[in-house]
């Protein structure tokens, strides 16, 4: 791959990208400038003045008009395209975020779920109205059950670590439930995803975090010396954050539940194992599912997201409230009344079911996929990532050079060899002016200045190969030229930043003073 144009100056650089820089909308606003409407507003509109002050009390309206930019229609439109073109997305480009599986989409999933007969459906229509959304709910749930092992899902959890949060307020009720009230702890891996131990401190458990061994899995022994009669949990993903599948998972497994333990699966990894092997065969009680990263979900802008609780028979009687059940008598899907299940339910997560929109979307991605759909997704995801590691090893230090699953883990340490400002954020600052957005950097913990690279199943071998091309010239630039590397990204709207300054006083208002 070619390199782009050197440049050094940061300053010049900054110079002659101003123009590039879009204005803010209140830049853009010129008084008097109004938008034009295709109708009357006059006659066109049901709500006049008087409706206004009818419905809003006098004490909640405004003394002063709130200062709006002034825009006419086309410059609002022409300047969020503008916008939304400087953003990097999954869709422009290849997003290689290890561990946390920027995936494409399929439009496909998006237009169903965008159909009237689910969109238009209020949460409170009658249930023989409803035997639509109800059926495609209760599949759905079914259909993670066969993928996941488990007896029972819950779809109400409205995100991954909303869902992590539930499994873990169920593991407390069963302890609480049974008497076990000195089950206090909750063992988490040094490797693992940081919602792991914050989760487990909400519900009020204490953290016994254990070491991984230098081939990044877990160590036997340290296990052994954390259990005890106060072991609530082990959580743990597998494949691990390293990306790699715990070999020793049965043993695991099997020492938590000698010592009254129960498993917590993170589902946060489930892309590389689909149709391969099933949580609960490894010993898992119960598991969150990111549907975002597994079956193709949107993901990021804050939601709405979807993270369903897979449950085995010991938890199910802890789900949340109401359950989807199917009448044989009837035929029909229906709602369970709240109180037939509240005797050991933890309670609701969310209003209704969730977000109904993320289960059509999961719902429409399984059914295009079948089962051995998804069975190659995982093949995919896992060659893929191996097939990054063999190219660029002999550039990039491998954290671990073992067969890995979804993703791979560098580390900076030849390149540092050369030059010792050459840290990972540099390398991955400089890919950018190649059109690639930054792996995930610093995760997992447990590998200095790591460098997290997933590419998922549903990127090309072209691709791959142009960012491994990327990647390689980048390992010659830290060799002949680090300067080049440690002043980018040139070909951004915004050059080099003082990251420290950003993150502790943001400036993040366009006015100097307060909006009124």
């Amino acid at each position: 791959m070619k390199a782009p144009e050197k440049q050094l100056s940061s300053s010049a650089k900054n110079k002659a990208m101003a123009s590039v820089l879009e204005p803010c909308i209140f830049e853009h606003s010129r008084p008097g400038v109004t938008t034009t409407f295709l109708f009357d507003t006059e006659s066109s509109n049901e709500f006049n003045a008087t409706d206004f002050e009818r419905i809003i009390p006098q004490e909640f309206r405004r003394e002063t008009p709130p200062r709006l930019p002034e825009c006419a229609q086309l410059d609002v439109i022409r300047h969020f395209l503008r916008l939304s073109q400087l953003n990097h997305c999954i869709d422009k480009a290849f997003y290689p975020l290890g561990s946390c599986t920027m995936k494409y989409n399929p439009k496909l999933c998006d237009a169903v779920s965008a159909l009237s007969g689910f969109s238009d459906l209020h949460p409170h229509t009658p249930d023989e109205d409803a035997q639509g959304a109800l059926a495609v709910m209760a599949q759905l749930q079914q259909f993670l059950c066969d993928i996941t092992g488990f007896d029972a899902v819950t779809l109400q959890p409205a995100a991954g670590a909303h869902g992590e949060l539930l499994g873990m307020m169920m593991i407390k009720a069963y302890f609480q439930q049974a008497g076990q009230y000195q089950r206090t702890e909750v063992i988490v891996p040094d490797a693992a995803h940081g919602t792991n131990p914050a989760t487990a401190v909400m519900c009020g458990f204490s953290v016994k975090e254990i070491r991984s061994k230098e081939n990044g899995l877990i160590d036997l022994d340290q296990l052994d010396k954390a259990l005890s009669e106060k072991t609530a949990a082990l959580m743990l993903t597998n494949p691990s954050t390293a990306g790699l599948f715990e070999r020793d998972i049965l043993t695991v497994s099997e020492r938590v539940h000698q010592a009254g333990g129960l498993m917590y699966y993170d589902g946060a990894n489930l892309n590389a194992i689909l149709g391969q092997v099933r949580p609960a065969d490894m010993g898992f009680d119960v598991m969150h599912i990111n549907t975002h990263k597994t079956f193709a979900t949107p993901h990021g802008g804050g939601g709405p997201g979807c993270g369903p609780v897979a449950v085995g028979k010991k938890l199910e009687p802890f789900l949340p409230v109401p359950r989807i059940l199917f009448n044989e008598a009837t035929g029909l899907y229906y709602r369970q009344a709240d109180g037939d299940a509240l005797k050991h339910s933890v309670g609701k997560m969310k209003a209704f079911f969730g977000n109904f929109d993320m289960h059509v979307r999961a719902y429409t991605y399984l059914m295009a996929y079948g089962w051995l759909g998804l069975k190659q997704v995982s093949t995919d995801a896992v060659l893929n990532a191996n097939y990054i590691k063999e190219r660029l090893k002999e550039s990039y230090a491998v954290a671990f050079d073992s067969l890995c699953k979804h993703e791979v883990v560098f580390n900076n340490s030849k390149q540092q060899a050369a030059d010792k400002r050459l840290r990972t954020m540099a390398i991955v600052k400089r890919l950018m002016d190649y059109g690639f957005h930054p792996p995930t950097v610093y995760f997992p913990l447990i590998v200095p200045e790591a460098l997290m690279i997933e590419p998922t199943e549903t990127e090309s071998k072209a691709t791959l190969d142009g960012f491994i091309e990327a990647m390689l010239a980048i390992a010659e630039e830290c060799q002949t030229d680090p300067e080049l590397v440690l002043n980018a990204p040139y070909s951004t709207p915004v050059s080099k930043v003082d990251e420290t300054l950003a993150a502790r006083h943001p400036n993040l208002n366009f006015f100097s003073s307060p909006l009124p």
